[in-house]
């Protein structure tokens, strides 16, 4: 066994087991893929694929087992380059954050800003997606942070951070009938609505809170961005249910805002990173630089 067949078994797991695909990423000939991988499952004494000729259609359970043991080592291999990079020089390198559009618009910015002065070598890269994908950006090493409200307390593979508590807000043009009176749930479902698609941005609040009341909004539109929503509360087509943040008294001086505080639950903005991932030090910084930017949102 070799740490060769090892990453063999990693890229063939990445590559959907095609094996030329495998070889053309190892850059090797196929023939010596699959000799390298005969080899190791004669030493194991067990074969780590289900095949159809010669073609690998899945593993069978000790490949599984094995897998997992295969996972452990890739995370130390790329750990320990990453410890000796950062041993090196720690002043440069690369974050990447995967995020949702209202983070990346409405609060990442005064953070970044502040990191962006401390370490100046280092490159932001940004990835907006939704909350299911962020993660999937971790667990394929293409982030080292995610930011986001939803689905991420759900993983037990990541480290999670609550960052900020936010509450929803409801926005209508001036002169809607919303805009004056004892706002409620009631009130609000008597309207079509525009708010945020499922796993965006504190939908689950919103349905739990409706669920609770025994109400059903009328949801015309869902968006993943508060933005399209508020144009779309533009063209007069419903009230628009987004974060409180979204909401920029000069910016939106057209629309009228009412806090929805008192009927919908608070949401939590969190910080997420693999458990078993090393974090440069300046990673380490700029989720400390979160953390004090999530406090000044509470305060």
């Amino acid at each position: 066994m070799n740490l060769n067949q090892i990453e063999l078994l990693r890229v063939l797991q990445e590559t959907d087991f095609n094996l030329s695909k495998a070889a053309e990423k190892m850059c090797v000939v196929q023939s010596a893929v699959s000799r390298q991988l005969q080899m190791f499952e004669v030493e194991l004494g067990a074969p780590l694929f289900e095949r159809n000729g010669k073609k690998l259609i899945g593993l069978t359970l000790l490949g599984k087992r094995i897998m997992q043991e295969v996972a452990t080592i890739n995370q130390a291999k790329q750990n320990i380059q990453t410890i000796a990079a950062d041993f090196m020089d720690s002043e440069h390198g690369t974050i990447h954050i995967a995020t949702t559009h209202a983070q990346a618009k409405y609060f990442l910015p005064a953070p970044i800003q502040r990191f962006r002065e401390k370490y100046p070598g280092v490159r932001i890269y940004m990835q907006q997606s939704s909350p299911e994908h962020l993660i999937d950006q971790l667990h394929q090493h293409k982030a080292d942070v995610a930011i986001c409200t939803e689905k991420v307390q759900e993983d037990t593979e990541l480290v999670t951070k609550d960052c900020y508590e936010w509450h929803h807000a409801a926005v209508m043009p001036h002169g809607h009938p919303l805009c004056e009176g004892e706002m409620s749930l009631q009130r609000l479902a008597n309207y079509p609505i525009l708010t945020y698609s499922f796993g965006f941005t504190g939908r689950s609040a919103i349905e739990s809170a409706l669920q609770k009341a025994g109400l059903e909004l009328d949801v015309f539109l869902s968006a993943a961005d508060s933005d399209v929503i508020k144009t779309y509360v533009r063209a007069g087509l419903g009230v628009g249910l987004i974060t409180g943040m979204a909401y920029d008294a000069d910016v939106d001086s057209d629309l009228t805002a009412r806090s929805l505080a008192d009927f919908i639950p608070s949401s939590k903005a969190k910080i997420a990173y693999l458990r078993n991932n090393y974090l440069p030090s300046y990673v380490q910084h700029f989720i400390a630089e979160l953390l004090a930017a999530g406090k000044n949102v509470n305060a």
